[in-house]
């Protein structure tokens, strides 16, 4: 782990070093994510504000960026289920370290803080999250925190060059059941 690294939810400011990340990251790993290079390197940077917190009108609960000094390195973004009977659903969405970044604890350190913040968010049951089938490295760090499978998405990217790669689904726990209400939403506090 780099000593000072700095994990914190995305701000207004950081939405510049977010882009560069992130379109380093499509263009050098199109394997790894569903949405494409091209398209994301000309979305306009106003855009990505729907991964501040409360974006996307309160879909997005956090994007957690990791910095290095001043440079983002890492992101990984979480939504939520608007919608009130899948609304105990969290979804993990966007994970990705900088290249000069890899194999220094960063992916890890990102998902527990957002498996924190998670466990203590009102209302949720559990988290899902897709990885590509093969990125052992990935599916590796999430069981490592808890994360199991639960189904497989064939075909579920279709690369330029005719590749066509699975998605493993996973989900977290964070509660058996649901947690219980404090007292006085029961009408007794």
């Amino acid at each position: 782990m780099i000593d000072d690294l700095c994990i914190r939810t995305l701000l207004e400011p950081d939405l510049l070093g977010y882009k560069a990340l992130r379109d380093a990251m499509l263009s050098s790993h199109p394997e790894a994510f569903t949405s494409d290079a091209e398209s994301e390197a000309a979305r306009d940077l106003a855009s990505y504000r729907s991964r501040l917190t409360g974006g996307a009108a309160g879909a997005t609960l956090f994007t957690l960026v990791a910095l290095d000094a001043a440079r983002i390195v890492g992101a990984l973004t979480c939504e939520r289920e608007p919608r009130r009977k899948v609304n105990h659903l969290a979804h993990l969405i966007g994970m990705m370290v900088a290249d000069t970044h890899r194999g220094r604890g960063i992916g890890r350190a990102l998902l527990a803080a957002a498996i924190t913040r998670l466990r203590a968010t009102p209302g949720l049951a559990q988290v899902t999250l897709s990885v590509t089938a093969g990125n052992q490295a990935a599916i590796g760090l999430y069981e490592s925190q808890g994360f199991e499978r639960y189904g497989r998405l064939t075909d579920a990217i279709r690369l330029p060059d005719g590749r066509r790669l699975d998605k493993e689904l996973m989900r977290l726990v964070l509660f058996d059941q649901a947690p219980p209400l404090p007292a006085a939403a029961l009408g007794r506090g």
